[in-house]
């Protein structure tokens, strides 16, 4: 089996056929099934021949080598397949069996033209083996996927075409009833197991086998007239001519679409609007003619009976052009195509029940990989590894993903070789973007909350770190002081009363200490007065404390008194943490707080100061980073930057968001 042929690749579920179509024996095979047919229907016109049931078999083979012949040429210039070629064989049969008839009722009329028997004969064995192979073999090699036990039916199918042939030629046209009745009960079981791949094969060759299968059940049923004994069960004759006709509404749309899996390249269209007429035709006719002869049986005369009837075809051409249209849609375009909710559902889906971001976004991209049949799917994202499906082999058409006017990432697709998208795929791809959109910035905000969370864990871990040194440093020492001392004081009692009140009164100095230093670190954490009133009177009292020091703090705030709990802790956060970067590292002798709402809405917090400022080779410690974060956590910036004169500025810049509750 050739290269074509091959089976896909794992990470895809399309085979990339390259366009290796032979265009010239594509064309030669159109020109020549056209040119039997436009032959054999000159000379039939030409000779007048009465309109018989001959006359319905030639227009049977008539529309086979021409319709098989346009189907055979669009399906080889565009892949190369075996399929094709037997609709080419199917086609020129059927030409040179309409030649056959013609050249017989021509010479009829005629009688000085050569009788040419050999020509003749076509009539009855030129048909035979393109026909059979239509619904015997041409289904077991409508796929991607190599043959296993499919096998067997292939072989099963030659065989009967060839036997069928043979006895043809030997019989002389005459046909073995038991033979046709082995085509038409191999032709249902190929009809079935067709049906039962549209439903349980591959999701990628499952497009178009259901039409598949009903033209080949039809095919399969037109040789029962020919299948029956004589006397056994009365089929017309008649009825093999017009199923042989039904199936043309069927089964060339079918073998287009499941052979060239949507590289139809422009032909969508066209190739909807005929089937579509095709059916409406077929079942308009079948409806009136059920219905005219039902009510000839049940009401007396014609006329009503055909009243009637047209009048019910009547009704039934919009509802049945609606409901076949939408099929039709599906056969030709695929199933995401014909139902883009469908993949927006599934999509919906996946985004309430993925396990992960990560796993979401690649889920989408398979989804829309194989519900559009690409080749390639690659969604990216700033700041994200891309989520790929696919290899692609050709450059990417980019679709710009917007989620509330801005731009959140880009979803890259390309078709699969010798295809291109067209207008109608480009549109497609710009409603499902919509969708992508939204699941990206889904993915995004993910991101943020779990940065956000990672974020707050280390804030309080490093908040836990500093009451633990204040502890162990601190307050754990004095405290182990505390109890040596008076343990002395107590063992000086009774015997030196002044010493042991000497130490009780350094103790009590001690201790006054420790409530200070308590009273300092709770103040650092979240003091009273913020919660009681309000971060301005809070950031006072902080000026306060400093001023004990040899650091002097101003506040200036016009801040509005009503904040968010969080966001006020957070400001006072940073303004003490910068307080004390100040006291400890800059030797600065005024510092100033100043807090204000500015014209786009933003809260500003700048503590400036008179230091040393800070060096270009520090690196930024634990302060800095516990302000950053605090910033960071109400969507907000803080920025360090040397101040004019001398010293640092710590700014911080958080939007106020006390008007969206």
């Amino acid at each position: 089996m050739s290269e074509s042929y091959a089976a896909p690749r794992m990470d895809t579920t399309l085979t990339p056929h390259p366009a290796t179509g032979l265009p010239r024996a594509a064309t030669a095979i159109a020109v020549a099934a056209w040119a039997l047919a436009v032959v054999a229907t000159g000379l039939v016109v030409t000779a007048r021949a009465p309109i018989d049931l001959g006359t319905w078999f030639f227009a049977v083979d008539v529309t086979v080598a021409a319709v098989y012949g346009t189907v055979a040429a669009v399906t080889l210039s565009r892949r190369r397949h075996p399929v094709p070629w037997l609709l080419a064989l199917a086609a020129i049969g059927g030409g040179l069996a309409a030649l056959g008839y013609a050249w017989m009722v021509f010479t009829s009329r005629h009688p000085g033209l050569p009788e040419l028997p050999l020509v003749v004969q076509l009539q009855n064995t030129a048909w035979v083996p393109g026909t059979l192979a239509l619904f015997l073999v041409v289904p077991w090699l409508v796929r991607d996927h190599v043959l296993r036990w499919e096998a067997i039916g292939l072989v099963a199918g030659v065989g009967l075409v060839v036997a069928m042939e043979a006895q043809r030629i030997l019989l002389g046209g005459r046909w073995d009833p038991q033979l046709y009745i082995a085509v038409c009960v191999f032709g249902v079981i190929t009809a079935a197991v067709v049906a039962w791949r549209h439903r349980y094969g591959p999701v990628e060759e499952r497009n178009g086998l259901a039409w598949l299968a009903l033209g080949t059940l039809i095919l399969a049923v037109s040789f029962l007239p020919l299948a029956v004994p004589p006397g056994v069960w009365s089929v017309p004759i008649a009825t093999m001519p017009a199923l042989h006709l039904a199936s043309q509404a069927v089964f060339p749309a079918a073998v287009l679409v499941a052979v060239l899996r949507g590289r139809m390249w422009g032909l969508g269209l066209v190739v909807s609007r005929a089937t579509l007429s095709a059916l409406l035709a077929v079942g308009l006719l079948v409806l009136y003619l059920v219905v005219t002869l039902v009510l000839a049986t049940i009401l007396p005369g014609q006329g009503a009976a055909h009243l009637i009837g047209a009048g019910i075809v009547v009704i039934a051409v919009q509802p049945a052009r609606i409901w076949l249209g939408g099929r039709v849609h599906r056969l030709v375009y695929g199933a995401a195509a014909s139902d883009p909710s469908g993949l927006v559902q599934r999509w919906g889906n996946r985004m309430g029940g993925a396990g992960s971001a990560d796993d979401l976004f690649t889920g989408l991209a398979r989804d829309l990989g194989t519900g559009l049949r690409l080749e390639s799917v690659t969604l990216r994202a700033p700041k994200v590894a891309p989520a790929r499906w696919g290899e692609p082999t050709s450059t990417p058409t980019s679709v710009p993903l917007i989620h509330r006017g801005e731009r959140v990432g880009t979803l890259e697709v390309t078709a699969p070789a010798g295809e291109s998208l067209g207008s109608r795929g480009e549109r497609m791809l710009a409603e499902f973007g919509a969708v992508a959109a939204a699941a990206l910035a889904v993915r995004q905000q993910a991101r943020q909350v779990e940065q956000a969370r990672a974020r707050l864990t280390r804030a309080r871990l490093e908040e836990r770190r500093v009451i633990r040194r204040e502890i162990h440093d601190g307050l754990g020492p004095s405290l182990a002081g505390l109890r040596l001392g008076l343990q002395g004081a107590r063992n000086l009692l009774g015997r030196d009363d002044a010493t042991a009140g000497e130490l009780l009164t350094a103790l009590q100095t001690q201790l006054d200490d420790l409530v200070q230093q308590t009273r300092e670190l709770s103040h650092h954490l979240l003091p009273p007065v913020l919660d009681e009133l309000g971060l301005a009177a809070a950031l006072h009292e902080l000026a306060a404390r400093h001023d004990e020091t040899e650091l002097t703090v101003e506040v200036v705030t016009e801040l509005p008194p009503e904040l968010d709990a969080a966001l006020a802790a957070a400001l006072y956060g940073i303004a003490s943490e910068a307080l004390t970067n100040v006291h400890r590292h800059s030797g600065a002798r005024h510092a100033w707080i100043e807090g204000r709402l500015e014209a786009g809405g933003s809260l500003v917090l700048e503590v400036r100061d008179d230091g040393c400022g800070i060096p270009s080779t520090a690196v930024p410690g634990v302060g800095t980073r516990s302000m950053r974060e605090r910033a960071q956590e109400q969507r907000g910036t803080l920025t360090v930057s040397p101040r004019a004169g001398g010293g640092t500025v710590v700014r911080a810049v958080i939007p106020d968001r006390s008007s969206d509750e």
